[in-house]
């Protein structure tokens, strides 16, 4: 189904396409800098499901309907900037619920489990409307029109995000192992959430203000 060397030649801009640091690669790092190697793996891990649904989004040509209605665009634009502006406020107010309570009292941001920040990562991807832009623009360079372009889609989709979540998951692991010692000291632990609130409300703003709608 597919000419070897167009494989290669996709899977090479796949790998260079996903260690380019970008907003799920941020969205990794901050949740594993702030709450530690398991959830920088599971925001991985969810980043990976919202793209499993914009692939199959794509390979069954609803993308292609989204992308012509700019309607659909701002509404997926706007709740994706409004869950992310949740989370930064979430986490921004428990920063300053713990400096209010003194510093010594700083730490980690309260444990959130895994499945929670799963469907965090999902979700901010699903309601990314550049994500889907892309996703139609780019998997279809490679296929072959000769054979099932459904099948060719999914194949290719698949591949990509198995190379993003692998490279997203080493990256949310290893900052959560240096967020976890670094955590060990108060002072440096609000810092980090702070950090981490931030990011979430950058992303937010990015969407907001990227011009990126269809034409």
């Amino acid at each position: 189904m597919f000419d070897p060397a167009t494989l290669a030649l996709f899977m090479a801009a796949a790998l260079a396409l996903n260690l380019t640091p970008g907003p799920d690669m941020l969205f990794c790092f901050a949740n594993g800098v702030a709450r530690g190697p398991r959830a920088g793996l599971a925001a991985a891990l969810g980043i990976g499901g919202g793209a499993a649904v914009h692939t199959t989004a794509a390979a069954l040509g609803l993308a292609g309907l989204f992308a012509a209605s700019p309607t659909a665009f701002e509404i997926l634009r706007w709740g994706g900037a409004a869950y992310l502006l949740w989370l930064a406020v979430k986490t921004l107010r428990g920063v300053a619920a713990g400096s209010g309570a003194g510093l010594g009292t700083a730490g980690p941001l309260p444990a959130r489990p895994a499945g929670r920040i799963f469907l965090d990562g999902m979700v901010t991807n699903v309601l990314n409307p550049k994500v889907a832009l892309f996703f139609i623009a780019f998997l279809p360079q490679f296929v072959d029109p000769a054979h099932s372009a459904v099948l060719q889609i999914l194949v290719l989709g698949t591949l990509g995000n198995i190379s993003g979540t692998t490279i997203n998951a080493l990256v949310g692991m290893s900052s959560g192992g240096v967020g976890r010692v670094l955590s060990r000291r108060p002072a440096v632990a609000r810092l980090l959430n702070g950090f981490t609130g931030i990011v979430f409300l950058g992303l937010a703003a990015r969407l907001v203000l990227a011009d990126g709608r269809p034409k």
